[in-house]
């Protein structure tokens, strides 16, 4: 049975040994003569099993598995088996090492046909476990993550991973089932699935949540013109294919329709993600499908229209007073906040105050740090809604007042402001934050 093997061990004489016992076996094999090296390799390359000695000086093994499985799950990747190797034959070591989830031991110095046998029934084991857990996640038709997957997997990965969720929906399947039968359906949706990997980086999560509903998750996508992009090569290749398989005069009305949403990594709630990318696709739909639209923080849900309007309103009308509705001096400030958090404790609203406090960053160069200062705060009024008031309460200090919000969106807020400014001027500030949520306690 092949397989690829990391090797751990400080003696050099037990690297080449159980190299070369594991090589004349059909193994591809990988030395390590400390535990900090393999855990270094282990970020790039994952192999199917790692041989780890007990005993090295410095970092032992138990130690380097309990740092691997650390790593393992802060970066959602499966746990790679591992098998104990050890000259001692203390019981309470073995103990503690089952307990820590190795998978066998071996002893030293080493009997090639237990080293061997030991190896294969390991890989063997984690090979059926691979094959039920991809029968258990896999769309049987695409090969796609399944809908539950897609849950479990991205409700872990939008907590710490910056990036853009797409809804994708196949825009008038029905009608290729209804015209050419259910065998060409399979056809078109395979192909879809094709195209949506290939329209993606290789680093993206890719599933089949329904019949023509597709979901799409990529760390590398961080602007609309991509988002763009990828939309006009989906449809694009389609349509091709599409021709392919039904004739050049196939004229049903094929396409994607894209509804996206930007992941800040700080904390995002998957099913709040799922639900805004969905409510921007519904705007595809009604728009001629076809398309993309991306979710905005500011969008305006059906529901709230007649609230926004009078918000709109307030808003014009103290601009005909003031040049800025949004970024206020301290004392017109003072007489806004005072008059909102009357309205938000009185009416049991939720507010969110922010406090951005801002030094300079590595890359700041020794002059102008006061007008990258302004910049950042232009920044903030920019970003955020008309309906939130932004003050300069220093010229490093910048108080926000977000009203109305959920506390699950704040993190996105702040995520959208600090990752656009740091994309388009890199690391010239440090921004740290502080908040605090207010509202009524009845």
């Amino acid at each position: 049975m092949a397989g690829w093997i990391f090797i751990v061990d400080d003696d050099i004489m037990n690297l080449k040994a159980a190299g070369s016992i594991l090589s004349k076996n059909k193994k591809r094999v990988s030395a390590f003569k400390s535990g900090q090296a393999m855990l270094e390799y282990v970020r790039e390359s994952v192999p199917d099993l790692i041989l780890l000695d007990i005993n090295m000086p410095g970092m032992d093994g138990f130690e380097t598995l309990k740092l691997l499985r650390e790593y393992e799950k802060n970066a959602h990747k499966d746990e790679i088996p591992v098998i104990f190797l050890t000259a001692d034959d203390d019981i309470s070591t073995e103990n503690r090492g089952f307990e820590m989830g190795v998978s066998d031991y071996i002893r030293k110095p080493f009997d090639p046909d237990i080293l061997v046998r030991r190896v294969d029934n390991i890989l063997g084991k984690q090979e059926k476990i691979l094959h039920f857990q991809e029968e258990a996640t896999r769309d049987k038709l695409t090969g796609l993550l399944n809908k539950a997957a897609v849950n479990e997997k991205l409700s872990a990965v939008c907590l710490d991973t910056a990036g853009c969720f797409m809804m994708i929906d196949l825009d008038s399947f029905k009608l290729v089932n209804d015209l050419h039968g259910h065998e060409m359906g399979d056809k078109i949706l395979i192909a879809f699935s094709e195209i949506i990997r290939g329209a993606l980086s290789s680093d993206s999560i890719a599933g089949r949540i329904g019949g023509d509903e597709f979901v799409a998750f990529s760390p590398s996508v961080a602007n609309e013109d991509q988002i763009r992009d990828i939309t006009e090569k989906i449809n694009t290749s389609l349509v091709a294919k599409a021709k392919e398989y039904m004739g050049e005069d196939m004229d049903i009305p094929l396409g994607a329709s894209i509804g996206a949403m930007f992941v800040s990594g700080m904390g995002a709630d998957f099913s709040e993600v799922f639900k805004l990318a969905d409510k921007a696709l519904y705007k595809v739909k009604q728009n001629g499908k076809h398309g993309y639209s991306v979710y905005r923080y500011d969008d305006t849900e059906e529901n709230d229209q007649l609230m926004n309007l009078k918000s709109i309103s307030m808003i014009l009308g103290e601009r005909n007073i003031s040049n800025s509705a949004l970024l206020l001096n301290r004392e017109a400030f003072i007489q806004v906040y005072r008059f909102v958090m009357r309205y938000v404790l009185r009416y049991h609203k939720k507010a969110c105050k922010l406090l951005f406090t801002l030094l300079p960053g590595k890359d700041a160069g020794e002059d102008g740090i006061e007008e990258v200062y302004d910049a950042f705060c232009e920044h903030v009024g920019d970003t955020l809604r008309k309906s939130d008031l932004v003050m300069r309460y220093r010229k490093n200090q910048i108080f926000v007042l977000l009203t109305e919000i959920k506390e699950e969106a704040v993190s996105q807020v702040i995520g959208n402001i600090i990752g656009s400014w740091e994309q388009e001027h890199g690391e010239v500030l440090s921004v740290t934050f502080e908040l605090e949520f207010t509202e009524s306690d009845e």
